[in-house]
């Protein structure tokens, strides 16, 4: 068994009596698990996520993640809250209540992500303070405003004097303007992308949630900011994990295990998994192996493979997930005004245009100046030059409101592709070639009551129905999982280059990622964090 404290390992038995470890040493037990030959870890812990990336139900998502040893989430639901408001965090509360994967929340900070985007409506202060008040709401969730807090703003300081415990979002942020981030009490940061960046912000004490999502595979570059300086302050994290991930290579277990491969002493690789993300978020019942420890256990065959023969939650093991019942009202969050054709065109006086460009396995995008291609008075989309249209579409007032822009990178020859997962307003994103094809994407969406959908021809041709909250499926893993990567042969065949390409075209609509973003109000500047036309002066 592993003592996180020491990072050895011990042959002993663990004696547990209900959901507690009582002892370490030699016991007699009514009920005996033999161990012997095996490894025995503390349940693995993800330091912060949202259940909503996985695209699962709540009920599912713990399917899904338990077998892989993952025994306890810290969840940011600002996507349910963002399309919800608040009654959709305290329904998340109330439906993973008795799941026996354990589900801490962190009340969700920036519902909007930013004045740019529109959600269904702002999460306020009083808000959130109730939301605080609720058993395993454990502090505030990332604080994605910081140009709000360098400069100050009295609205964000109101939101970090909530709690002591504020998790952090500062990408590329440095020098003055970080110290002044930190010193507004924020003390972690899951946004590095360099070791560089990393070493700055854990220099300046800030816990390092090493990062590898869907789009965002950062671990292997942060991995040196460990083997430099060792693992204390640093824990991992999946952020937004799509079902093909999990199902294909795992959860946390998979971060050991490409940690490991890379050169982490597992003993280290697993204290980031386990008992260092308890103590990032002060939840000093988990992460151990000791008395008087919740006995959440993990028993691996090898320590480089990392796939659990055995999970143990709360002292049993876990064998079955109950079913959570999902109200109607879940369903009911597609409020988009309809769409045609002429809804996408784009005019234009020719000038050099703004233009997204994805940068693979990133949430950050490029900002490229590109000429446009002029077809009767209009500015279209160019396969010939990897120029397509996006659009972002307002789905919850119906206001009509259609944010049009173009993005290189993507390297779709015909069609479009279309989701109501959108970071994190989850408005309508499209990308596309023609317009016809836009417009259908859309107006399926509205029909299924949001998901995932592609079309060729000027019809959807592939969907996936994410009926709960435009956000989540009500279908078995394996269903989704094998709609998905369906989904994704399909758009390689109709050209598209980037990895994860659904997830990827939901961050364009992320204002609080540099470099340039578009929301259903026009293209955002994130670095200037202001909007801007999109021909350039």
């Amino acid at each position: 068994m592993l003592s996180v404290f020491t990072r050895e390992w011990l042959d002993a038995d663990v004696a547990i009596v209900g959901e507690e470890i009582v002892g370490l040493g030699s016991y007699d037990g009514r009920e005996v698990i033999d161990g012997k030959g095996a490894w025995l870890a503390p349940g693995l812990i993800d330091a912060h996520m949202h259940i909503e990336s996985s695209k699962l139900m709540v009920d599912e998502f713990a399917r899904a993640v338990l077998p892989h040893g993952t025994t306890t989430v810290v969840a940011d639901p600002h996507e349910l809250a963002n399309v919800l408001g608040v009654d959709g965090v305290h329904w998340l509360l109330d439906a993973t209540k008795g799941l026996p994967l354990e589900v801490y929340v962190m009340a969700p900070s920036c519902v909007p992500a930013s004045g740019f985007e529109s959600p269904r409506g702002p999460l306020t202060v009083e808000q959130m303070a109730e939301l605080l008040k609720r058993k395993r709401v454990i502090g505030v969730a990332e604080m994605m405003d910081y140009p709000g807090v360098i400069a100050g703003s009295a609205a964000v300081l109101a939101k970090l004097a909530l709690s002591d415990h504020v998790d952090g979002h500062a990408p590329g942020v440095s020098g003055r303007e970080l110290n002044a981030y930190v010193a507004a009490g924020i003390r972690s940061d899951h946004e590095a992308t360099t070791y560089e960046e990393a070493l700055e912000k854990r220099r300046l004490g800030m816990g390092i949630l090493l990062r590898e999502a869907s789009i965002a595979r950062n671990l292997v570059d942060l991995l040196p900011l460990v083997k430099e300086f060792g693992p204390e302050n640093c824990c991992f994290c999946t952020d937004d994990r799509e079902p093909n991930f999990i199902v294909e290579e795992g959860h946390v277990n998979q971060m050991v295990r490409i940690a490991v491969a890379h050169g982490i002493p597992p003993e280290d690789a697993l204290v980031m998994a386990s008992h260092n993300a308890a103590l990032q978020h002060r939840l000093h019942h988990l992460g151990a192996i000791a008395p008087g420890y919740q006995a959440d256990l993990v028993l691996l065959d090898d320590l480089t493979g990392f796939r659990p023969r055995l999970v143990l939650k709360r002292g049993r093991p876990v064998d079955q997930v109950g079913p959570v019942p999902i109200p109607d009202w879940l369903r009911r969050s597609m409020n988009a005004a309809p769409v045609t054709a002429a809804s996408f065109k784009v005019s234009g006086r020719g000038r050099l245009l703004r233009v997204i460009r994805v940068i693979p396995s990133q949430l950050l995008s490029g900002a490229e100046l590109m000429e446009p291609t002029v077809r009767d008075g209009e500015l279209v989309a160019d396969p010939e030059r990897d120029m397509v249209k996006i659009a972002v579409v307002e789905r919850h007032h119906a206001t009509g409101r259609v944010g049009l822009g173009f993005a290189t990178e993507v390297g779709l020859k015909r069609g479009a592709f279309a989701s109501t997962v959108a970071h994190d307003a989850h408005n309508v994103v499209v990308l596309g070639v023609g317009d016809a094809d836009m417009a259908a994407c859309v107006t399926r969406l509205g029909e299924i009551g949001g998901g995932i959908v592609v079309a060729d021809g000027g019809r959807v041709v592939a969907e996936l129905p994410l009926p709960i909250a435009g956000l989540m499926s009500d279908l078995p893993l394996a269903e989704v999982h094998r709609r998905l990567t369906a989904m994704e042969r399909m758009l390689l065949d109709m050209g598209v280059t980037i990895r994860a390409p659904f997830m990827t075209m939901s961050f364009l609509a992320l204002s609080v990622i540099p470099d340039l973003k578009i929301t259903d109000r026009g293209l955002v500047d994130v670095r200037r964090f202001q909007l801007v036309p999109l021909e350039a002066d």
